[in-house]
């Protein structure tokens, strides 16, 4: 593990809910991102349809991970 750590923030959405909002960021960051180690959810918000329904949940997450060498 690097002794040093780099924290990026990302914008996971789904339709289903913040945890899974939550998961999509993680899952697409590691596509391009290695070794994340911890997130913080940093703020969760929704889009709502004129009826007043949540259609799309957004969850901003700060992930950290070690910097290689």
């Amino acid at each position: 593990m690097s002794s040093v750590a780099k924290i990026i923030e990302v914008i996971g959405i789904s339709e289903k809910g913040w945890e899974d909002a939550a998961q999509i960021a993680i899952t697409e960051a590691k596509k391009s991102v290695h070794g994340i180690h911890g997130i913080k959810v940093r703020d969760m918000t929704a889009d709502v349809d004129s009826s007043g329904k949540i259609i799309r949940y957004k969850t901003t997450v700060k992930m950290s991970f070690g910097v290689e060498r």
